[in-house]
């Protein structure tokens, strides 16, 4: 599916509109330009492709050309390729190796994903590490989330329906690193009362699932470094890590 230009000027639907007002309506083009705010020859570019093509010719198109001038064969981008990836040759020395230029050379290459060295280079696979039994670490965070008052110009397609901010809700999640069981609350606010209530719940929950939570792990988030919260996981025996002294 196509997608107009975040800064076009005209949709299908006000090009249709357009074409109306100058074939059912007596518009010249350059009313039709001023009333939609666009060029004189825009106004005929379009006009002319509804002459020509009808409703469909009012749809986007891809910017992409029809036809590539230097566009290489298969076999030759594939050499272009091998050297590129087996030997480590530049763009410049592929295309003094083929007689071809560096520009169609270089175009193909980014084309392919290798134009850069970076890209040439193997990346080590990402290694996961997690905890073997459920409860031995709990990861704690939490993430803001905007209220509003009415359904805004967004979903009521209406601008003159903003909605005014009404303040925030906070999400609280719970996750348990070995089997990612999640609890999740959504509270008014991430303070230190809300934080130990909330990991008291969470605990509840993750035990009556049968797994028993050993150490905590989480940011440095004002409710988290808190007295109240340091209290609370003391009493309850358990370790508190903070993410940016590393992991347990």
């Amino acid at each position: 599916m196509n997608h107009a230009h975040k800064l076009a000027r005209t949709t299908p639907h006000g090009r249709a509109l357009m074409v109306r007002r100058i074939e059912q309506e007596g518009w010249t083009a350059a009313r039709a330009a001023e009333a939609f705010g666009i060029s004189e020859r825009t106004v005929r570019t379009w006009l002319a492709r509804w002459r020509a093509e009808g409703a469909a010719g009012l749809e986007n198109r891809s910017s992409r050309p029809g036809t590539v001038a230097n566009r290489l064969a298969d076999p030759w981008v594939a050499m272009a390729a091998r050297l590129r990836r087996e030997l480590r040759l530049t763009g410049a020395e592929i295309a003094e190796r083929l007689r071809l230029a560096r520009s169609t050379v270089a175009g193909h290459l980014a084309r392919l994903g290798i134009g850069r060295r970076s890209a040439l280079e193997e990346r080590p696979p990402v290694v996961r590490f997690e905890r073997e039994r459920p409860g031995e670490l709990l990861h704690l965070d939490t993430r803001r989330l905007a209220r509003f008052e009415r359904v805004g110009h967004r979903i009521a397609g209406d601008r003159r329906a903003a909605s005014g901010g009404a303040g925030w809700e906070v999400v609280h999640v719970a996750v348990d690193d070995a089997s990612r069981l999640a609890y999740v609350e959504v509270l008014a606010d991430k303070k230190r009362a809300t934080v130990a209530g909330f990991l008291v719940r969470a605990l509840r929950w993750f035990r009556t699932r049968g797994s028993r939570v050993e150490r905590l792990m989480s940011d440095n988030g004002a409710g988290y470094i808190s007295r109240l919260f340091r209290k609370t996981g003391r009493i309850l025996g358990l370790r508190h890590i903070q993410a940016s002294r590393g992991r347990a």
